[in-house]
């Protein structure tokens, strides 16, 4: 059974094989270099009540992840959130990713967030598909903005009006 819970720094190394696993295989993440734990650790300290960090636990292991940071350092921007989900590569297609969203979406409407953004790589259809299945909408592509695995890379940016 599938729990999902608020991270907790014992989680830390768990977390930091599946971001690791990111860098090395994925363009998920632009990060071209693999993280200590020191680094995740500076990571997991700008996560707090405002900015939620969830995990997904299966078996006392962490699965997959979620968090809300913010958008934009300037004020106005206080009531936009950025999204990231990471699953790890064994879980994918289980409907882990589906519960982890499910849950970032209400503590993002529970904290009177006006609006959600999410960031995609070219490419990464599942995340798309995700990000669909849950209301965002395509809203614009940074074009050759990244540079990972040889290839430039794109970021597409979906969107999701909350309720407030």
């Amino acid at each position: 059974m599938i729990h999902i819970r608020e991270a907790v720094q014992h989680d830390l190394p768990e977390i930091l094989e599946i971001y690791n696993y990111a860098i090395k295989h994925l363009t998920a993440t632009f990060d071209l270099n693999e993280q200590t734990l020191d680094e995740r650790l500076s990571w997991f300290t700008k996560f707090n009540e405002k900015y939620p960090l969830i995990v997904a636990i299966e078996e006392n292991k962490v699965i997959g992840y979620s968090c809300l940071s913010p958008f934009r350092d300037k004020p106005a921007y206080a009531k936009s959130t950025e999204l990231s989900i990471y699953m790890h590569w064994n879980h994918q297609g289980k409907g882990i990713g589906n519960k982890l969203m499910k849950e970032i979406l209400h503590r993002a409407d529970t904290l009177g967030y006006h609006t959600v953004i999410g960031g995609i790589t070219g490419g990464n259809e599942g995340s798309v598909y995700l990000h669909k299945k849950f209301g965002f909408e395509f809203v614009g592509c940074f074009k050759e903005v990244g540079f990972k695995f040889n290839e430039w890379q794109d970021v597409h940016f979906y969107q999701r009006m909350l309720k407030q």
